[in-house]
């Protein structure tokens, strides 16, 4: 089974120049906690509801003012949408990652999939589980 399957299509994005506050709002609105960043079709980054909080809230900065390039993840991982299922999976356990951008061979954004995809859609059980063990598994603080 290949990613373009069970991934999430038509999926809203914000611009890196958009603010973090019109950001948080289409998260609100849409319910989701990550928007794919991009410039035009072209994925930039990732932005993640826990992004705006870490980087953005923790450290005082304005939600109309701070940009969301200013914020994001940027460079993020992401897979192909013809893919298999097994190499996603795995790439989302190896780097304890929920959610995935998806992209064409062209790499313009075409979608998201994300671990509830997976358990939702993939035929192998056994695999999405293991998985998902492996992706809550708890991480140390990156604290000094």
């Amino acid at each position: 089974m290949k990613i373009r399957e069970i991934m999430t299509h038509d999926v809203q994005t914000v611009r890196p120049d958009d603010s973090i506050r019109r950001a948080a709002a289409l998260m609100d609105e849409l319910n989701v906690g990550i928007l794919p960043v991009c410039d035009g079709r072209t994925l930039v980054g990732v932005l993640t509801d826990r992004d705006i909080t870490i980087r953005a809230t923790s450290a005082g900065l304005t939600p109309d003012r701070c940009t969301v390039a200013e914020v994001m993840t940027a460079s993020p991982r992401y897979c192909y949408e013809d893919d298999p299922v097994g190499s996603v999976t795995e790439l989302m356990a190896g780097q304890q990652i929920r959610r995935v951008p998806v992209v064409d061979r062209n790499d313009r954004l075409s979608g998201i999939v994300s671990l509830g995809d997976l358990a939702t859609d993939a035929k192998n059980d056994r695999a999405v589980g293991d998985a998902l063990e492996r992706i809550s598994s708890p991480s140390r603080p990156d604290r000094d």
